[in-house]
């Protein structure tokens, strides 16, 4: 079993967490996780692949261990956590790499990707969207907190952040519920009890149209450069719909697409399968 360090970075002062594991001077592999999880998600799949690569998976500002300031001195949009994560990338020493996405990590992976393009050696998309035919009705509500950010419509995205649906997103669309360890949701709801932690999640959710507006942004990114792009989808993701993996081949034809029978989470039920794709993937 390879050996996982616990570790903390210092990124101008902001404290950030990060596991990491395998070899010094192997390709390069940045793991960044979703909300409302940490790189806690990654406890199975790093594993399975730091015998080939050299892994680093960060807490985004906000979540996890890493440094959750107050919103009068940190301003919760997807820009600054992407502003963070690239310097991370610097104090780690990550000058070239493989990058992982998963939900919130897409639209953080994909602006490093515009911003250096020439460190991104590679793309492994699970769940991670950049198109709109992507995004479901799911996101209805998070819509009208856009069209009108009201304190009312503010409110009614708290029920998003309760423990019933955070439990939900992690067995919606899954076979056998009783393959979902409770660690995973048990730990988020943990982070997201912390004082002041829900009105973080509320200012991402209204900053989430900036990524929407990006998309043709990072359309033109994939059509340009081309890297090589794995998309490895739970086909039963109430958010992140299979049209949404299958457009990344409109802009990068040689995209590989793959679907698993599961939900939003794929690592809980699938981290074995998803090992395989991407150790597949990168060493071919």
């Amino acid at each position: 079993m390879p050996s996982i360090a616990y570790r903390y970075a210092d990124v101008d002062q902001f404290k950030v967490f990060y596991r990491e594991a395998g070899r010094a001077g192997a390709p390069k592999l940045l793991l960044l996780h979703g909300f409302p999880s940490s790189s806690h998600m990654f406890r199975d799949l790093i594993p399975k692949l730091a015998d080939r690569f050299h892994i680093v998976a960060p807490d985004l500002p906000g979540f996890g261990l890493s440094d959750m300031p107050s919103r009068d001195s940190f301003a919760y949009t997807f820009d600054n956590i992407a502003n963070v994560i690239n310097r991370f990338t610097e104090v780690t020493g990550f000058d070239r790499y493989a990058v992982y996405v998963f939900n919130y990590g897409a639209p953080t992976g994909f602006r490093l990707a515009l911003k250096h393009p020439e460190r991104i050696t590679a793309i492994i998309s699970q769940n991670g969207n950049a198109y709109e035919e992507g995004l479901s009705d799911g996101w209805n509500p998070i819509r009208a907190y856009w069209r009108d950010p009201s304190q009312a419509n503010r409110d009614a995205l708290r029920a998003l952040l309760t423990h019933e649906t955070t439990v939900w997103q992690y067995t919606h669309g899954v076979s056998d519920t009783t393959s979902v360890s409770p660690d995973g949701y048990s730990l988020d709801e943990f982070y997201l009890s912390r004082p002041g932690a829900h009105d973080v999640q509320l200012d991402l959710f209204r900053d989430y149209r900036s990524n929407v507006a990006l998309y043709p942004t990072f359309q033109q990114y994939f059509r340009t450069h081309q890297p090589p792009f794995l998309a490895v989808w739970g086909k039963n993701d109430p958010f992140f719909l299979p049209p949404g993996a299958e457009a990344f081949r409109r802009d990068m034809p040689r995209a590989v697409v793959r679907f698993l029978d599961t939900g939003h989470f794929a690592l809980e039920t699938h981290a074995a399968e998803i090992a395989d794709a991407i150790a597949s993937f990168l060493t071919r």
